[in-house]
């Protein structure tokens, strides 16, 4: 089993599936070539962590060819101009390049195809339909129901109308369809196809971190992903994981089963919370137990669960906890000695180097606490103890003289705060919605 780390990697085996599904001509390559530097030069390669990156796009590219390829029986063979059309409508199904929000707008992605002349000279080389690739494109709307639907289906109605192909050839309309229908479950496998849980759980993290998610919502909305995959989408999903080798069989049902898995633990954490089982303490922790390494090393494994953009600091964590300076406290199940699940910490403004957009005012003056992301252990969410340890730190901060306290949190978070606690917003990131806001102590 090949599991990807780049997007040279990826081209490679991509380009090795061209060659065995006959794409002959230069274009397929240019066009692979293409689709990589356009994410890479509009901040959407692998530095942009969000879930519809280059290596999604490339992840369900291999995917579609791979499976089509391994498909061999009668009734579901492709043949080598669906997958002309498959591998350009994968190339291209996600690139949003003006993106707003992390999911990728169809309507966006369509007015790119049809106005960027390299890539229409690219299709016209390898004698694609542009309208044809619209309506696969089309077909991947995510959730496909409701609006979304109705509205897609209307675009495609029009895509068939426009294509000389397909307008008066009802069952090569039905063949696309299926075709699309085909690629919009690869959309939806074949990350979780290609790596081992703890890559699932990290596109889990990028997809709830780029919606603007609150942490609690992760394994409860992967799990009903899951779900309405393999129960409402059954027939193309066997059909999809029966071609594939053994290894992205098992990868993709041991994902399921971890997530169901951990969505039973949160269940019972909440439930022992309800009936009182189970009590959540934030405690100020003293210098000697900050220096104690089991201590620094459970509260770094609860550091690692946060999204990456969250982990600031990271290479001088051991450090950033033995400095008294530092304002730790940690949320512990039951009583101040009790299992560590969760932990606020934070320090002076000028000890981080945060993202170059924000021009903070009191940079320099010594007058802010900066705290981190809250960490909590998955399951320990939702349940209020983020927000106890918050209000202690900010108590700390108090007794430290700082005047203000800035962070970052979801937007909605931080609106709710603005007349609690007179919060503001300094800065706003977009997809994203995790913004930089200050509070006055």
């Amino acid at each position: 089993m090949q599991e990807f780390a780049t997007p040279l990697s990826m081209r490679n085996e991509i380009l090795s599936l061209i060659v065995e599904s006959g794409l002959e001509g230069d274009c397929f390559t240019e066009m692979l070539d293409y689709t990589i530097e356009l994410f890479e030069t509009q901040g959407l390669g692998t530095d942009y962590y969000g879930y519809h990156n280059i290596n999604h796009e490339l992840e369900v590219t291999y995917i579609a060819l791979l499976s089509a390829n391994l498909n061999n029986d009668g009734l579901n063979k492709f043949s080598k101009e669906d997958l002309k059309y498959l591998y350009a409508a994968a190339l291209f199904h996600d690139f949003d390049p003006q993106k707003s929000v992390d999911k990728p707008h169809e309507e966006s992605v369509l007015k790119f195809l049809s106005m960027d002349r390299k890539l229409r000279k690219l299709l016209d080389d390898a004698k694609l339909d542009l309208e044809i690739i619209k309506v696969l494109i089309l077909r991947t709307t995510y959730p496909w129901s409701g609006k979304l639907k109705a509205n897609a289906e209307s675009q495609i109605k029009e895509c068939f109308r426009n294509s000389e192909l397909t307008r008066n050839d009802e069952e090569l309309q039905e063949h696309i369809m299926k075709l699309g229908w085909y690629l919009s479950v690869v959309d939806r496998i074949s990350g979780y196809a290609l790596g081992d849980f703890s890559k699932a759980m990290e596109m889990a993290k990028m997809n709830a971190h780029a919606l603007a998610w609150r942490p609690s919502l992760i394994v409860r909305s992967s799990v009903a992903y899951f779900e309405e995959l393999l129960n409402k989408e059954t027939e193309m999903c066997k059909t999809i994981l029966k071609s594939l080798p053994k290894q992205m069989r098992k990868n993709f049902f041991d994902t399921v089963l971890s997530f169901m898995h951990i969505r039973q633990q949160e269940i019972s954490i909440q439930a022992n919370y309800a009936y009182e089982n189970l009590k959540l303490v934030p405690t100020i922790e003293k210098m000697t137990t900050r220096e104690d390494p089991d201590f620094i090393k459970s509260v770094y494994s609860i550091f690692l669960e946060l999204p990456k953009p969250l982990q600031f600091n990271k290479d001088k964590f051991e450090e950033s906890v033995k400095n008294p300076n530092v304002i730790l406290n940690t949320l512990r199940v039951n009583d101040k000695n009790g299992e560590i699940v969760g932990f606020a910490k934070g320090g002076p403004l000028e000890s981080y180097q945060l993202r170059p957009e924000i021009r903070d005012e009191n940079y320099g003056l010594n007058n802010t606490v900066f705290l981190e992301p809250l960490a909590l252990k998955m399951g320990y969410w939702g349940l209020k103890g983020g927000s106890e340890m918050r209000h202690l730190f900010i108590m700390q901060a108090h007794s430290k003289k700082y005047q203000h306290l800035t962070s970052f949190a979801l937007r909605d978070v931080i609106r709710a705060r603005i007349d609690k606690e007179d919060a503001e917003f300094v800065t706003l990131f977009d997809p994203e919605r995790w913004d930089y806001y200050r509070i006055k102590i």
